[in-house]
């Protein structure tokens, strides 16, 4: 039978979980309360005006009632406020306060230093290499229709 750390999905689970972590005790450590999920819907909304919370679960890999409930906390956080749709008053559109913005731009050298840290003596042709391989099985796995 084989073993867990044989298997390369495991592997990347574990290499994703991991990193989520080193990244969150950073930025901790660092005195920031903002969590990845939050940095991350931030970083959805910013790079993509009008976006609708459904469009951000897919873009960030989580459900409607995670993303619902991280968006309340970062409304009641003062980084995003929720406004009510012109044209149809049962949506809402998201927008990013100064205050989002800043701890965007405050956090982004601790981003770039957790990054740094967990692809040390990793090659640049490794990276590459690492890369295509991903996108080749999101695609396989994406264009399956099994």
């Amino acid at each position: 039978m084989e073993k867990l750390n044989s298997i390369i999905f495991y592997n990347i689970d574990k290499a994703i979980r991991s990193y989520r972590n080193f990244a969150q005790r950073q930025l901790k450590a660092h005195g920031f309360t903002i969590t990845i999920d939050q940095w991350l819907i931030i970083k959805a909304i910013l790079e993509n005006p009008g976006i609708t919370q459904n469009e951000i679960g897919d873009l960030v890999f989580k459900d409607n009632a995670s993303v619902t409930r991280i968006i309340d906390l970062m409304v009641k956080s003062e980084y995003v406020i929720r406004k009510v749709h012109s044209e149809d008053r049962r949506k809402t559109n998201l927008e990013v306060t100064e205050s989002g913005k800043k701890i965007i731009k405050d956090v982004q050298k601790i981003v770039e230093g957790n990054r740094k840290t967990a692809l040390k003596n990793i090659t640049k042709e490794e990276l590459e290499i690492m890369n295509s391989a991903l996108l080749k099985i999101s695609e396989n796995c994406i264009n399956t229709k099994k």
